[in-house]
């Protein structure tokens, strides 16, 4: 019988290293915020000295009027207003945390310069100093660049595989590290898009609820003209919902397209990287 050669494969070890993060902390912060945000709605803006007259006391939603301060006219929007202050500080959170993150993700210095110096070295044959300058640039671009450098050095000093089995090894190397740098990237992003969404229709539902207890109101009393003070009082604070909600909603969407914008640039050096190497390995290393 005849023997048969085994033929080269690509070698399935990688230097990408797997970034583990849980997300217990981002599922956990929501409700803390709605927590901190209850407590500032009864404590803070409840606070009886904000109000004349005490109505109905107990720990969880006491009753006042006449309010003091605008502030304590927030407090009289009802149960709805503490979720809301909750998700206006929870936008807040992942603004913070998305803005660091995405920021150290940016790297160093700007992306495009960093890809030309990358270009040069290679276009010398100089690896090595590609290599120094990831280390300089650091962020997602820097971190993928790096990851097919150092394939992309072991496919020079490979004897076993062609050249199109070498290009296919470093384009492998660029996707693992960008599917492990993408995902880093897009992270609690959902939380801005949800809220953008949800805040405006709890405002809503707030406002709502304050209309139905003032008309109660309205029909639980006589006389005109205070009446219909009560009922213009009351109108004025079931908006604080619909403001608290719009405002909310509206600080999510901006923030949210200003991050996705600020990826989409990050994702275009990652691609632009990714094809720098297998275009230099390509026409240098035929």
């Amino acid at each position: 019988m005849a023997e048969t050669k085994p033929t080269a494969t690509v070698k399935p070890t990688t230097s990408v290293q797997v970034k583990k993060s849980g997300n217990a902390i981002s599922l956990l912060a929501p409700v803390v915020c709605i927590i901190v945000g209850f407590l500032i709605w009864r404590f803070l803006l409840g606070n009886p000295a904000n109000f004349s007259k005490v109505t109905e006391t107990g720990w969880f939603w006491p009753k006042y009027e006449g309010p003091k301060t605008a502030l304590s006219k927030m407090y009289l929007g009802g149960i709805i207003v503490p979720i809301l202050i909750g998700c206006f500080l929870t936008v807040l959170t992942f603004v913070i945390e998305r803005f660091l993150t995405i920021s150290k993700a940016n790297g160093s210095g700007n992306n495009a310069d960093f890809i030309r110096k990358v270009q040069y070295h290679l276009a010398n044959k100089n690896i090595d100093a590609a290599l120094a300058e990831c280390d300089k640039q650091k962020g997602s671009v820097g971190n993928v660049m790096k990851a097919g450098l150092h394939r992309y050095k072991d496919m020079t000093t490979n004897t076993e595989l062609s050249t199109d089995q070498k290009v296919m090894a470093i384009q492998k190397e660029v996707e693992e590290a960008t599917s492990l740098e993408l995902p880093m990237l897009e992270k609690n992003l959902v939380f801005l898009s949800t809220i953008a969404s949800v805040a405006t229709l709890l405002g809503l539902l707030g406002t709502v609820l304050g209309m139905i207890r003032a008309f109660g109101n309205l029909g639980d009393d006589s006389g005109g003209g205070a009446a219909a003070n009560q009922l213009s009082v009351g109108i004025s604070e079931a908006l604080y919902n619909t403001a608290l909600g719009i405002g909310t909603s509206a600080i999510s969407i901006i923030m949210y397209n200003i991050f996705t914008t600020k990826i989409d640039g990050i994702t275009y050096g990652i691609d632009e990287s990714g094809f720098t190497l297998t275009q230099s390995f390509g026409s240098l290393y035929k």
